[in-house]
């Protein structure tokens, strides 16, 4: 044999082997990702899907005011049944626009109200899943009244739990809303206090969707483990992708709470340090009011930036967050004068008022006044309160979800810029 012979079965030997292990590493590709497809289908994740290239740049624009919605089905999500998801369809058949995963939907309802007849309120609830083309979902809590008072039960989740049935047609508003996870490779961790996993389920089920290998940690908090909602959904997922690592805080536990994913106490920033690698993550919360004043400043403290503390609170909220001292002093100053200088006049009631910060926003100050204001949410999220400014300007305490209308405002987040008459 000549050494060109054999420099060619040599070379033919690599090229063969060469051959046989792109082959087998292919076949071990494509078996990983059917079982992949199946996995997400088991665990009712929406899949990505491929966009042709001419419907590639095609957005289905959110509708103005309300449209009709129809429920499709109605599941009970927790042990102790206080929480349902509906899964709401369009009466139109026609195509529903994306979302940003955190948002919410705006609901106006027909409530029963003490007269027999009924009386419309309009309510926010945040969607509980990733974005879909043909429905979505909300999951409510029932809201019952607190033990040893007067205060009535909730009056919308009761009604969506009592009397929101398959087939009902309800009317709502297209999605909006500022809290959303923002689409970066950074890694991100999810806190939520009870009912507040709703927003973290979408979060968590768009990223798993379309940011398969983004590192993400959830740490959802509550009583017990009969509160937990969707469960097994939660620990399926866990198991399904390395990536997502699962953290249950039980404040008070049973003894079959304990397990795997399971931690005896609340969350907080000292379970965090202890949890959590040093990587740069954002960190998203929504909880009741007392978490998140517990919880954001101590981020601040352990110097998370501002730009990766991103939070949402039932329903209206203030989190004090560290300020230069400076700036404080400013505020103050700025305070003083305009208990000074700045006058509210409403212009439907006849009265005319000078305005006290201390009241925090125009609606209050227009209660306390006995002045009578529709109002939704008293966060600046649905619209309810929003009325016409005659002359003046307003600030806002925050940015508002709800966009009002030229020469309009939401009393429930702002206060008065200048001397202000408004149509109330």
């Amino acid at each position: 044999m000549t050494s060109l012979s054999l420099l060619l079965w040599i070379v033919s030997g690599i090229a063969l082997q060469l051959a046989i292990f792109l082959g087998v590493s292919f076949w071990r590709h494509w078996l990983d990702y059917h079982a992949l497809r199946s996995s997400v289908a088991e665990l009712n994740i929406p899949l990505k899907h491929d966009v042709p290239e001419d419907t590639a740049n095609a957005v289905i624009a959110a509708w103005q005011g309300f449209r009709t919605f129809r429920v499709d089905r109605k599941v009970i999500e927790d042990a102790v049944q206080s929480v349902c998801s509906f899964y709401l369809v369009p009466e139109d058949g026609q195509p529903l626009p994306p979302f940003l995963p955190g948002q919410f939907l705006t609901f106006r309802l027909d409530v029963p109200a003490a007269t027999g007849n009924t009386e419309q309120i309009t309510r926010c609830y945040s969607l509980s899943d990733a974005p879909r083309p043909d429905c979505y979902r909300v999951s409510i809590k029932r809201v019952l009244p607190p033990i040893n008072s007067n205060f009535p039960p909730g009056r919308s989740s009761n009604f969506f739990h009592d009397q929101v049935v398959v087939g009902s047609l309800l009317q709502m508003r297209a999605p909006i809303g500022h809290f959303h996870i923002d689409r970066s490779d950074d890694p991100v961790v999810l806190i939520a206090g009870g009912i507040g996993i709703t927003p973290m389920l979408s979060m968590l089920n768009w990223c798993l969707t379309e940011q398969p290998g983004r590192e993400i940690w959830l740490f959802y908090g509550v009583r017990h483990g009969r509160e937990l909602v969707m469960k097994s959904h939660l620990e399926a997922l866990a198991a399904a992708y390395s990536n997502f690592h699962l953290r249950l805080c039980f404040s008070d536990p049973q003894p079959e709470d304990m397990g795997k994913h399971s931690h005896r106490g609340r969350v907080d920033v000292s379970l965090l340090r202890i949890q959590l690698p040093l990587k740069p993550y954002h960190f998203y919360i929504c909880g009741p009011t007392p978490m998140l004043e517990s919880i954001v400043p101590a981020l601040e403290d352990w110097g998370v930036p501002d730009t990766h503390i991103h939070f949402e609170a039932f329903g209206p909220s203030s989190i004090k967050r560290k300020r230069p001292a400076t700036t404080a002093v400013t505020k103050m100053l700025d305070i003083g004068a305009m208990e000074t200088s700045i006058v509210v006049t409403f212009a439907k009631s006849g009265k005319q008022l000078p305005w006290q910060p201390a009241a925090g926003n125009l609606l209050e100050f227009a209660e306390s006044n006995g002045i009578s204001v529709d109002f939704g949410c008293r966060a600046g999220s649905c619209g309810t309160c929003q009325t016409t400014i005659r002359a003046g300007e307003v600030n806002y305490n925050h940015p508002p979800d709800y966009d009002p209308e030229l020469g309009k405002c939401l009393l429930c987040v702002c206060t008065p810029k200048t001397s202000i008459t408004v149509e109330a």
